[in-house]
């Protein structure tokens, strides 16, 4: 297992507090704040603690202030409903003593019903891709510097894009991208592991793929760029240590704001996962 995955492994293992409250923390490597994927996936595991024999279905998340990396996070579940088939769940995630993040997540008895899904698109498969590392040697001049540190880094999660053209030409051109994603090291076979990894990774690329159409990256100084919301929903069994193509595209920047959605498939083609986020993305100069 690499340290980046072990790492990430120990981060989500929260601490209980008390009764439907826990305790996380961030890794310490050098962030400004606290990334969004982990507190999306914090939350999901504090709810999932409080919750016996369902599995969640869908999780709907604001952000609402920057997470701070040095400080512990507290997390209060409240149970608002235990049903036949469903449970539903809030969380706020709390730091000095504010709300950074709130969370609704429902679980669901499994069941038997209706079947259908969209194919995956038609894209290599991610063996016949450059590594991150040979990204990097093949193209790191190309890149702008924070790219190319981003794909350098030691990250719990790989990520090898169908179109390496993105981060190359620095052109403006259709918002949407694919993809490949998994953890860098074996997962422990529990289910939960792999939907708080799967939550985890939701979040990279997503945001940036609206910023294709206007030739920015989501690391661009000029830019002040947060996720707002987040939303996910559980569709089929998968395995984030395995490569999940993450299919994205961006319907609409307006009013400061941009919206992406992001269909998520295992390497066999079924879809596991669906995914919509909202982003702030203002000119620095326009900042209030």
């Amino acid at each position: 297992m690499s340290h980046a995955v072990a790492e990430l492994l120990t981060i989500l293992d929260l601490e209980r507090i008390e009764e439907n409250i826990f305790r996380g923390r961030s890794p310490q490597v050098g962030w400004q704040r606290v990334f969004g994927g982990l507190v999306v996936a914090q939350a999901l595991v504090a709810s999932a603690r409080t919750v016996e024999g369902r599995a969640p279905h869908s999780l709907h998340g604001y952000f609402l202030l920057p997470g701070d990396p040095a400080a512990p996070i507290v997390y209060e579940v409240d149970r608002l409903r235990d049903g036949k088939s469903f449970t539903t769940r809030r969380c706020n995630a709390i730091q000095h003593g504010r709300a950074i993040f709130s969370l609704s997540a429902s679980f669901q008895i499994e069941e038997e019903g209706l079947e259908h899904a969209v194919a995956m698109p038609d894209v290599p498969k991610p063996e016949t891709l450059p590594s991150e590392t040979e990204m990097v040697a093949r193209f790191g001049d190309l890149m702008p510097a924070p790219i190319r540190r981003w794909f350098a880094s030691d990250r719990p999660i790989e990520a090898r894009p169908v179109d390496l053209s993105r981060y190359v030409r620095h052109a403006a051109g259709a918002p949407k991208q694919c993809v490949w994603l998994r953890a860098t090291g074996p997962l422990p076979d529990d289910p939960g592991i792999h939907r708080a990894v799967l939550a985890y990774l939701s979040d990279m690329t997503l945001l940036d793929t609206a910023l294709i159409a206007h030739g920015h990256f989501v690391f661009d100084a000029e830019l002040q760029i947060a996720s707002l919301d987040h939303a996910l929903w559980f569709h089929r069994p998968f395995r984030a240590d395995e490569w999940l193509l993450y299919a994205q595209d961006s319907p609409n920047s307006f009013g400061a704001r941009g919206l992406t959605r992001g269909l998520l498939f295992s390497h066999d083609g079924s879809l596991v996962a669906s995914v919509m986020q909202e982003g702030l993305i203002r000119p620095k100069a326009h900042r209030t």
